[in-house]
């Protein structure tokens, strides 16, 4: 296999390093370190573009590829950013199963708590705290029915508890690795401890939390480009390539508008778009080609029929033989 990339339980900026040294290899590739800040179309036709940096690089290209990914919007609470992706995650998918059957918390208002908890429901079928942060209000609870008709009956059913103090702070009681783990190993139970803290009443112990927060994009350079944003992400076309509605840029991973949010995904989404552009630019040029070719051909055939034209057939006094190109 080849442009294959596969690191279950890494660190991302390991994952990052990994990557770029099996990238260095190709010398068909060019790595750059800086900060995109303007992406401006170098004619009406988008046939190219100019690509600005903040350290004052101008990049021209032909296509543009928007990989700018999302930046969750989490709160103020001490000790949540602190320990973002450390105990505290969004994804049942990608870090629930180290926590399975312990004690998990979840963060986020009402409203998200019921579908949370029907994805978390096979981690740990029952003992789930919810920790809603003051939302549980008739006019929550009336937005979380409109959205899961029932919910309440479903979090009973759940053993499900909905914990409605203000969270003051969460703190880090132990880490969920020592250090001892096997790292030969795929995945690794992870037992870390957190207390959360609240304005009133005794605190309360939970082994990890998954969240439900918003996000919102890490960089405008997209938008400001012209690139419609659907729901807030990326408007990208599946059926060409991932391209947006500007001609000439496309979005993958976290950022575009298929609304699928994990590193696999975002690893298809660049293959995918990569091929894509490759097979267009050829074409493309292929196309360019062919043009030049037919326009010479195009203009042999007028000049030969004005020849015929005002030659005068063969054997007339006017004839003067047989038209040459050239």
């Amino acid at each position: 296999m080849h442009d294959v990339l596969g690191f279950d339980g890494v660190t991302p900026a390991y994952f990052r390093y990994a990557a770029r040294q099996q990238i260095s290899h190709y010398n068909t590739v060019a790595m750059t370190n800086g900060t995109v800040t303007k992406i401006i179309p170098g004619d009406a036709n988008n046939t190219y573009f100019s690509v600005l940096t903040a350290e004052g690089k101008i990049v021209t290209t032909r296509k543009v590829v928007l990989a700018t990914g999302l930046r969750d919007l989490l709160p103020s609470t001490p000790g949540l950013r602190e320990n973002w992706g450390q105990g505290i995650f969004w994804c049942p998918w990608c870090d629930g199963h180290e926590h399975a059957d312990q004690p998990l918390g979840l963060l986020g208002s009402l409203d998200n708590v019921p579908g949370s908890v029907r994805e978390m429901v096979t981690l740990n079928p029952k003992g789930v705290v919810a920790f809603v942060n003051g939302t549980d209000t008739p006019t929550y609870r009336n937005i979380t029915e409109t959205k899961f008709p029932g919910y309440q009956k479903y979090l009973s059913i759940h053993g499900v508890t909905v914990e409605n103090r203000t969270v003051t702070s969460i703190v880090r009681l132990r880490n969920g690795t020592d250090g001892t783990e096997d790292p030969s190993l795929p995945t690794v139970a992870e037992h870390d401890l957190f207390r959360v803290e609240f304005s009133t009443g005794e605190p309360i112990e939970t082994a990890a939390f998954l969240a439900s927060f918003p996000s919102e994009q890490t960089s405008n350079v997209g938008p400001e480009a012209g690139v419609a944003l659907y729901g807030g992400r990326l408007a990208a076309d599946p059926a060409s390539g991932l391209a947006t509605n500007v001609y000439g840029i496309y979005a993958i991973g976290d950022a575009n508008s298929d609304n699928v949010t994990n590193v696999p995904h975002a690893l298809f989404t660049g293959k995918r778009t990569a091929v894509y552009l490759h097979v267009k630019i050829a074409r493309e040029d292929g196309d360019k080609e062919l043009a030049a070719t037919i326009g010479k051909r195009d203009m042999e055939v007028e000049a030969r029929s004005l020849w015929e034209t005002v030659n005068g057939p063969s054997g007339d006094l006017l004839y003067a033989g047989e038209f040459d190109a050239y």
